[in-house]
């Protein structure tokens, strides 16, 4: 009886034991959100803030590459430099990476500026590196108070593997927009259907990686008359309502390489910046459920592609 009793002991100490080491390796892990809240300005004065921020960001050798103001209340500034494009072609599809975004936003009397997290979106387009310099750099010209969109975050397992639920597409899925015959000929063509604003989408910046055929070009989507569920403003109206605001977000980039041009799912493009976001009920990705085919559409035709009906 006793030598039961000391045989029980051991086990249920080495169970205890091992549960506690188990959880110390998952609490251990780093977890990771999509924004970064840089600071709080108390004024509602964008254009004053978006000034001093444009000024801080050359300061710090970025290179403001487009602006955007999807609505009055926020406007985005698109920023890239040479150690972004120099990481970008190191990696598969890395040609996401060679820009990263800053918002700054009106919520209330105060104006938020917020930046997309370079070492979350490393690691969401399954980058070489996790860009933590590129963070850094960030938060020392800019600041830092926290980061969020996201009340746990995702390791970087989760991230570089990331899947909204299943059956949702990953990274490396993309909708096939248009196939041109060379790069020099995608490039044109895509140039001009934004000119034209086909499909409601025009162009806001371009980024070219030296050496590679592939840009990134971000848009914007103002609906049109087929939707306007794939404009930029009615989507932010349903999800981006939260008291910090996920506006760097936007805008939607276009892929153009080896004369393909291609985008995320909107169901990975939208669910890694609002990775929470629940699927049913208000707020919910249910009220963007006629979202992704209307992108996909406008993208289509803003790639100088034609739809199928």
């Amino acid at each position: 009886m006793k030598n039961t009793n000391t045989r029980f002991s051991f086990s249920a100490l080495f169970f205890i034991f091992s549960a506690f080491f188990y959880s110390s390796v998952v609490s251990a892990e780093t977890y990771y959100k999509p924004f970064v809240l840089a600071q709080t300005v108390a004024s509602s004065d964008i254009q004053k803030v978006t000034s001093d921020v444009k000024a801080s960001l050359s300061k710090a050798g970025f290179e403001i590459v487009g602006e955007y103001t999807p609505y009055a209340s926020s406007h985005i500034i698109i920023i890239t430099n040479p150690a972004l494009r120099n990481y970008a072609s190191q990696s598969e599809n890395g040609v996401y990476g060679a820009i990263q975004r800053v918002s700054i936003t009106v919520a209330g009397n105060e104006t938020q500026v917020a930046f997309t997290n370079p070492t979350y979106m490393a690691h969401a387009y399954r980058l070489k590196t996790d860009l933590a310099d590129i963070t850094q750099s960030l938060k020392d010209n800019l600041g830092f108070v926290k980061e969020y969109g996201s009340e746990k975050g995702l390791t970087k397992d989760k991230l570089r593997d990331y899947q909204y639920k299943w059956l949702m597409p990953y990274f490396t899925d993309r909708l096939e927009l248009a196939e041109y015959a060379d790069q020099k000929e995608a490039l044109a063509a895509v140039n001009k259907a934004l000119s034209n604003n086909d499909g409601g989408v025009s162009k806001i910046y371009q980024v070219d990686l030296e050496g590679k055929d592939e840009s990134v070009i971000g848009v914007s989507m103002k609906g049109n008359s087929r939707s306007e569920c794939s404009g930029d403003a009615y989507i932010m109206s349903q999800i981006d309502f939260k008291k910090i605001k996920s506006s760097a977000h936007l805008p939607y980039e276009l892929i153009v390489k080896n004369g393909n041009v291609y985008a995320l799912y909107a169901e990975f493009r939208i669910a890694i910046n609002f990775p929470d976001l629940s699927m049913m009920g208000a707020n919910s990705f249910m009220s963007i459920m006629c979202a992704p085919d209307s992108i996909k559409e406008a993208l289509t035709l803003g790639s100088g592609g034609t739809l199928g009906d």
